[in-house]
């Protein structure tokens, strides 16, 4: 990667965050569907970072969350999950051509159904580990479980609109 691609993902994880501290915080629909969009940071991320940067950047990202929020480390680890996961959720569902050197996984490069199989997976295991440790237990497992599906959907909807008006149709970055 070049200093514009560094530059590019310092770009967007200043972006994710103040978005999610400042507009996205108090999105919140009927006390269960909370919206937690910075994880498309990591999700979005070009395909070529490697696992253990990858797992250091989604630290960082989660941790700062987790600064705002005042959370103990609950969006850290969600999020440092997904990057440790999100390597081999790539070689699970690769796309018809294939990838290549600076892609990213957007609606626009990679198509609509792709994108779903490939996001909502990783949105919803972040979001299962966020709630449930949040809960403390499995003792409210059916509201937590409640509140990780409609989160997960309001995540992703939001990820969506996101892509559809701020992202270039052409390849890498």
């Amino acid at each position: 990667m070049n200093n514009q691609h560094i530059l590019s993902i310092v770009f967007s994880f200043i972006l994710y965050l103040l978005l999610q501290v400042t507009l996205v915080r108090n999105m919140i629909l009927f006390d269960t569907a909370f919206c937690y969009v910075y994880v498309a940071f990591i999700i979005l991320l070009p395909f070529e970072i490697g696992s253990v940067l990858l797992m250091v950047i989604a630290f960082l990202c989660g941790f700062m969350v987790d600064i705002f929020y005042d959370s103990l480390g609950i969006h850290a680890a969600a999020c440092v999950l997904i990057a440790f996961l999100r390597p081999f959720w790539t070689k699970t569902v690769p796309p018809r051509g294939g990838y290549e050197m600076g892609m990213r996984p957007t609606i626009k490069i990679m198509g609509f159904s792709w994108f779903l199989t490939f996001t909502l997976p990783l949105i919803l295991i972040h979001h299962a580990v966020l709630f449930f440790v949040e809960a403390g237990g499995m003792h409210l497992f059916g509201f937590t479980l409640v509140k990780v599906i409609s989160s997960a959907i309001l995540t992703f909807l939001v990820m969506v609109i996101l892509q559809y008006l701020f992202f270039r149709s052409t390849r890498g970055y």
